[in-house]
């Protein structure tokens, strides 16, 4: 009987410390840097949770700070809201002592390919972003730098995305030059459309500092497609002006595993 209750206590002890297990690994991620708030976003019809990174000297400092605005807020700080991997940006940033405040703008999930293409598809559609990009150079880009303490001119002003993110990210710094001076273009969707090109070859001088980053073992044209895109910048501008840098990392692949192992080395590159 002794031996019974024992075996009855031992199981109930192994469930419980099985599904302590699990709620800890729900628990959220994110640093006590990181926070989030809501903001309407009329230019898309909806209504858009921001995430916040902000330095860990930032409450004791009277000082003003660069600003980088991420695509895809849900894979950068938090596991408990990431797809398939977080990015460790606050982590990352905290071990740098870095003086940045980074904006992560959640994806708008079955809209994410409206939202970051800036155009259409014949096959997947798309083709919003210019609706994206005029919430965050709008709406978004004032309340931030209305509520903290940022850096606005150009030079202190970053955008940063992978995939489409890394697309759009791109597509930015030729729209908004005057906004976006520098961009972190990882694992970019050239693919989408032939366009991306298009805009490249009829751009104006492009001043913008550009880091891209890919991985040789992501799709069958990603190297092929970044290397086309760095001929088309590189004839647009002198690339002795050292304002584009391109990382491919030998067996990478497509996800966030390649991006957060790449982020730390393009924040520093970019400056600020």
């Amino acid at each position: 009987m002794n031996r019974l209750k024992f075996l009855i206590l031992l199981f109930f002890f192994t469930i419980a410390k099985i599904t302590a297990q699990c709620e800890e690994i729900k628990k959220t991620t994110a640093s006590k840097q990181v926070s989030t708030f809501t903001i309407e976003a009329p230019q898309l019809q909806t209504i858009k949770k921001i995430w916040v990174y902000l330095p860990e000297n930032y409450a004791t400092s009277k000082k003003n700070f660069s600003v980088i605005y991420m695509h895809d807020a849900q894979n950068l700080f938090d596991a408990k809201t990431s797809y398939s991997g977080e990015w460790n940006v606050d982590e990352k940033l905290d071990s740098l002592k870095a003086q940045v405040i980074v904006i992560g703008i959640e994806h708008g999930n079955e809209k994410r390919m409206e939202e970051l293409t800036p155009f259409k598809n014949e096959k997947y559609g798309g083709g919003k972003a210019d609706n994206y990009l005029e919430f965050i150079v709008k709406t978004l880009k004032p309340q931030i730098d209305k509520t903290y303490r940022t850096k606005t001119k150009k030079k202190n002003t970053i955008i940063m995305g992978s995939s489409l993110g890394g697309l759009t990210s791109y597509y930015a710094v030729l729209k908004y030059p005057e906004i976006f001076g520098k961009a972190g273009v990882f694992s970019p969707s050239f693919w989408f459309t032939k366009d991306i090109y298009t805009l490249t070859e009829k751009s104006k001088k492009i001043k913008s500092k550009i880091y891209f980053l890919c991985g040789d073992a992501e799709s069958d044209d990603m190297v092929s497609d970044l290397n086309k895109m760095e001929y088309l910048i590189n004839s647009n501008r002198c690339y002795c002006l050292n304002l584009n840098k391109k990382t491919i990392v030998k067996d990478g692949k497509h996800n966030e595993k390649l991006w957060r192992d790449g982020f730390v080395d393009a924040f520093l590159w970019l400056g600020l």
